[in-house]
């Protein structure tokens, strides 16, 4: 692993010792080139799409890759699979574990899916673990508020076999369709899109079954790292979705994003963005230089970090869209302190890799918090925002 002074495993070592995960799931099958779709019980059907009842035979799921238009597999395919319970490794307890995605891991960090090319060898950045972790707070979090609006665009459409086809970009576990597909009526046939295999298959297993209304809800999976996201790479589609996506973007990414979805005349929800604010209880003086220290990590290398939300609603807005954005806070106590605890150290493990001369103070610093955070006397809330963005509607798509 890369070395800085005091990253997180370090810093976690010191506070408790135990060893640093490394990312679960399969690997060297970077050069795959065919498409198996994953049913929810499991195993795998060539060519299939996913749905609650098993395979449909040929069809959604043998659809062009979106950024080189040749067919893409998950993990199943090559028999690099998870076990059929989908349940990853528990780590989240060990006090000197980091999963990756709660802070800087091994080599150049990257979302799961990026909207420019990325190294065949670059290890994904998020772990089931951290995903699993962290999806009860997500889906605490995320901004009911914004629903009826989407509903409301997403009724107006005209129907069409299937139902409304939603691209869930950067799906990881799939957290989102679980949360969102059960909240929404109608027939639904989501998209997942991930560059790591082994998520992708956690998010075809998980997969809901069924609409608000009972209606059918099928999935199909697409690998690869999107490097030019077009509106032609969202054809025909409904809404597009993502969650804690836009800040790990550049400004030229959001940019790209919001006029595919623009020229499709397709909606977004995209939510989870960091709004750069953090607030723990009992307070500590430190707490501002290390939230000024992380929110300085995240924007690195021209990521937009916690102007995200903003640059992204200029973007569509710039673009006819209308934009609405509400707050989403992760808001942890004692019920969430293996997430606190997590969250902790890559909070503080970014900030000291950004600012080295911060260790010291920081170490003493995350001992004395994740000792409140074990004794149930610790709250955090940390900030998000969600994005709605509705486009107008285009006469080809609608």
């Amino acid at each position: 692993m890369r070395r800085t002074t005091a990253t997180p495993a370090d810093l976690a070592r010191r506070a408790g010792g135990g060893r640093i995960p490394s990312q679960p799931g399969p690997r060297g099958a970077e050069n795959l080139t065919e498409v198996d779709a994953v049913t929810q019980d499991g195993h795998t059907h060539p060519g299939s799409a996913v749905t609650p009842d098993g395979p449909t035979g040929p069809g959604p799921a043998a659809v062009s890759e979106a950024r080189t238009g040749r067919r893409t597999t998950t993990a199943a395919a090559t028999g690099r699979t998870a076990p059929e319970s989908a349940a990853a490794p528990d780590r989240s307890t060990d006090p000197g574990s980091v999963i990756p995605g709660a802070g800087p891991v091994a080599g150049p960090e990257r979302p799961t899916v990026r909207l420019r090319e990325a190294g065949s060898d670059e290890p994904p950045r998020y772990a089931p673990e951290w995903l699993q972790l962290r999806e009860g707070a997500d889906a605490s979090a995320r901004a009911l508020d914004l629903l009826d609006p989407l509903r409301i665009r997403l009724a107006n459409l005209p129907g069409r076999p299937g139902g409304a086809v939603v691209h869930d970009l950067g799906c990881g576990t799939g957290s989102m369709g679980r949360w969102l597909a059960p909240r929404l009526d109608g027939a639904q046939h989501w998209v997942l899109h991930d560059r790591d295999p082994y998520l992708l298959h956690f998010a075809a297993v998980a997969s809901p079954r069924a609409a608000a209304d009972g209606s059918r809800v099928t999935v199909e999976t697409r690998r690869g790292d999107v490097a030019r996201l077009t509106p032609d790479a969202l054809a025909g589609a409904s809404l597009v979705t993502a969650s804690a996506l836009l800040d790990v973007l550049t400004r030229e990414e959001v940019e790209t994003l919001a006029a595919a979805c623009a020229g499709a005349g397709c909606p977004a929800l995209l939510t989870l963005s960091v709004a750069g604010r953090v607030e723990l209880t009992p307070a500590d003086p430190l707490d501002e230089e290390i939230a000024a220290a992380f929110n300085a990590h995240q924007r690195r290398d021209g990521l937009l970090g916690p102007d995200a939300v903003t640059v992204a609603a200029e973007a569509f807005a710039d673009r006819g869209a209308t934009v609405k954005i509400q707050p989403s806070p992760w808001r942890l106590g004692p019920a969430e302190a293996a997430l606190t605890a997590q969250w902790l150290r890559g909070w503080v493990g970014a900030a000291v890799e950004q600012r080295p001369e911060l260790a010291a103070r920081a170490e003493r610093y995350l001992a004395a918090r994740l000792a409140a955070c074990a004794a149930g006397d610790l709250h955090v809330t940390v900030h998000h925002s969600d994005l709605l963005a509705l486009p107008r509607p285009t006469g080809g798509h609608r």
